[in-house]
């Protein structure tokens, strides 16, 4: 088997071998080649010790000399060298006590998760497939590495890497890993919450998102989201299942969200996710903001995801009037996204409900590009009218200013056409006689 490695990565490669070290590209890099994916890292494992490789190349970073990786750098791109290692005991099922440097590949490919992560190649040697990856990579499979219950013991966020890697591949677990993983789950109370997050983020973008339900039947939810298991409990006797409506409207937000940047479609995965986790729960929405900080997610993420689950059933009045009152209340930066997840939902509903749904939908939608595409005001940013104009009036500034601004946002959302500083300083005399508030 050829595999094509980047001219930077070969050059590495060649200048290790030509000191008289062995050296291969290594793990996700050559399971996703062989499967026709971009990698997006190239890993290089070598025989010379951390010191050797940094004595050979001019421009190194000790990223994690201690275990036994140097960053190489190539003007501002970075690739990670880690000598051959056999790990010690592991004493908190994350991290090894000490490491041992090996000058034998098969030594180090043995202490790796998943068989297809523990092949390595280069373009002297060809592939190295000592624990059968490609056969694995051929049938689907995600396999440990030897003993699954030892692997899982050493590092207990290979659990969760198990079902995030059938989710991105669509392979199915192997039956003895499927088994550790069910024996082994409670390990993951080791492991730190943004580990989890990071596992559980890549399982949600993966195209497979519905494979959560690997993680609720293997008992990982009980431990890294207990509350998806109180929802199939208590929506298990509905005659259409929380659960079976959850993984239909995550499928269907996959598609929705598949041209955003990533933190959206994480923000919008998560909404669509936790809206139904948190379904039943008085205040669901703070209940969400309790599981997103309790997963160490960033202010921003937690902000929006909560935002939209609080609107999520907001009913829209499908008037004008009604539309630009509904954008002034969920906020422009939030609208799309929750039409979004809203879409979501709807699509996943039993077939019955769907038309009429996704009908009031589309004219809510309508609605709102009429009001983009005409610049209509809905906040006070857009009101032609601001403090200083009023207070270039004679009112005195504070909050009696600012309730002033938000009844002329009242009228300019009632009555486009009178978003003109013209209108509004003839309007502002109606509200409140001027000397009045002069006097104040």
């Amino acid at each position: 088997m050829t595999i094509s490695l980047p001219s930077k990565v070969n050059t590495i490669i060649n200048e290790l071998m030509k000191h008289g070290h062995d050296a291969y590209a290594v793990g996700g890099c050559i399971r996703d080649s062989i499967l026709g994916r971009i990698p997006e890292d190239w890993d290089i494992t070598t025989s010379a010790s951390p010191y050797e490789v940094k004595d050979i190349f001019h421009r190194t970073i000790d990223t994690g000399i201690q275990h036994g990786t140097v960053t190489v750098m190539f003007g501002t791109e970075g690739f990670e060298v880690t000598t051959y290692r056999i790990d010690g005991e592991y004493e908190d099922n994350r991290h090894p006590k000490q490491v041992e440097f090996t000058t034998n590949l098969i030594e180090d490919l043995k202490r790796r998760d998943f068989t297809i992560n523990a092949m390595a190649y280069n373009e002297v040697v060809g592939l190295v497939d000592a624990f059968d990856g490609l056969n694995d990579i051929n049938n689907k499979m995600i396999r440990c590495v030897g003993s699954a219950k030892e692997r899982f013991d050493e590092d207990a966020l290979r659990i969760l890497r198990a079902v995030r890697f059938s989710a991105q591949l669509n392979f199915e677990i192997e039956n003895e890993t499927l088994e550790a993983v069910k024996e082994k789950a409670e390990n993951l109370c080791n492991i730190s919450a943004e580990r989890i997050r990071e596992e559980l983020n890549k399982l949600l973008l993966s195209d497979y998102p519905e494979k959560i339900v690997v993680c609720y039947e293997t008992g990982i939810t009980k431990i890294v989201l207990n509350e998806f298991d109180r929802m199939v409990l208590e929506g298990s006797n509905k005659e259409y299942s929380l659960m079976e409506h959850c993984i239909k409207a995550l499928k269907n937000m996959r598609k929705l969200s598949s041209n955003y940047d990533k933190k959206t479609q994480l923000m919008l995965m998560w909404s669509v996710l936790l809206k139904n986790v948190v379904m039943g729960i008085s205040a669901g929405d703070e209940k969400a903001k309790e599981i997103l900080k309790r997963l160490r997610f960033d202010n921003d993420t937690i902000a929006m995801v909560t935002w939209l689950i609080k609107h999520h059933g907001h009913q829209y009045d499908l008037t004008p009037t009604g539309m630009r009152k509904a954008v002034n209340l969920i906020g422009i930066d939030a609208i799309e996204l929750l039409f979004l997840t809203q879409e979501a939902d709807i699509l996943a509903m039993d077939s019955s409900e769907i038309t009429t749904n996704m009908d009031v939908l589309h004219k809510a939608r309508k609605l709102y590009a009429d009001i983009i595409e005409k610049n209509e005001c809905v906040n006070l940013k857009m009101l032609s009218v601001n403090g200083k104009d009023l207070i270039d009036l004679g009112y005195t500034p504070g909050k009696e200013l600012g309730v002033l601004l938000e009844k002329l946002l009242i009228v300019v959302l009632e009555n486009p056409e009178k978003n003109t500083k013209e209108e509004l300083l003839q309007v502002v005399q109606y509200i409140k006689p001027l000397n009045e508030a002069v006097t104040k």
